[in-house]
């Protein structure tokens, strides 16, 4: 049998050991194990990648502890707005939605994208009305209020001021969220979710819903999901140029994440992390900052649960 492994991550940043306390610490671990558990129980259940993906993402924007999904920032209106990406390794088929809100598991409307519609990336507006379509539930503003994040909201609102979720060094609570798996028949899938940045305006979009910034998937290379500094992601096309650097140059899935993330990412300034996997159930999970949320499991008996260095 082929080894099939998962790797989840739950944002990357300044995460300075000690400022957490041993009790929310705690809380993370057995957030990020609950959902890698969840995805690789549908591995081995012979399942596919992108099941495995989709249920761990899920897990995490039902988390108030990341930014995604029910934990999501507020943006400069007081609002939440999301965006998702997923994608098929196998197929390079991908769904992506971004500036939505209201939507519980906007990863899952992502797959939808895929899945029915002739689209990839659908956005605002259009997503809420191609969301409702699909009997997509809108909920109620409570249901992603966090006082922590109305807090971190409040120290810079009405400025112009923004604050990348993973910059902030007081509180324990940090970015965006994925997952990348390879499943039992060799195929791959990558899907992410994000609130964005506090206090963000104008409709802003990071890389978490732009297919080959932060999030990809090939077949015949890897699956990537990133995290960190969205602009700089997007202007080095990451989580592509992982790809890029082992179709083109035949570097392995380890050589090519740390050259995007400890080289070239940060030759442009760019901070944050990517997990990946490649077909052989290889893992990677290179940040460039003092920590990064992550969890992985492969059948070969590779396991992690990891916040620091």
């Amino acid at each position: 049998m082929k080894t099939f492994s998962i790797a989840i991550h739950g944002g990357a940043g300044t995460l300075v050991e000690g400022l957490m306390t041993k009790e929310l610490e705690q809380e993370y671990k057995s957030a990020l194990k609950n959902a890698r558990e969840a995805g690789y129980k549908i591995l081995e259940d012979g399942k596919s990648a992108i099941e495995a993906v989709e249920a761990a993402v899920k897990l995490l924007e039902d988390s108030p502890l990341f930014n995604a999904g029910k934990g999501s920032v507020f943006t400069a209106e007081g609002t939440h707005e999301m965006d998702a990406a997923i994608m098929d390794g196998k197929t390079l088929n991908a769904g992506a939605v971004s500036l939505v809100t209201g939507i519980k598991n906007p990863v899952s409307l992502a797959r939808d994208v895929m899945d029915r519609s002739y689209h990839v990336f659908l956005a605002g507006e259009g997503a809420m009305t191609f969301a409702k379509n699909q009997g997509y539930e809108v909920e109620t503003p409570d249901y992603f209020y966090d006082e922590v994040r109305y807090q971190q909201w409040q120290g810079i609102k009405d400025s112009d001021n923004f604050q990348l979720d993973h910059s902030v060094k007081k509180d324990g609570k940090f970015g965006t969220v994925g997952a990348v798996a390879c499943d039992q028949d060799g195929n791959i899938a990558a899907a992410t979710s994000t609130g964005g940045m506090t206090n963000k305006k104008w409709g802003r979009v990071g890389d978490s819903p732009m297919i080959g910034a932060g999030n990809y998937a090939n077949n015949k290379t890897c699956a990537v999901s990133c995290t960190g500094s969205g602009e700089f992601f997007i202007r080095g096309v990451v989580a592509y140029d992982v790809s890029c650097l082992m179709e083109h140059k035949g570097l392995s899935l380890e050589d090519a994440s740390n050259e995007v993330i400890n080289k070239r990412i940060l030759e442009i300034n760019g901070d944050g992390g990517l997990i990946a996997v490649d077909t052989k159930g290889n893992i990677a999970m290179p940040f460039n900052t003092e920590g990064m949320y992550r969890a992985c499991k492969s059948s070969n008996g590779k396991e992690e649960i990891s916040i620091y260095k």
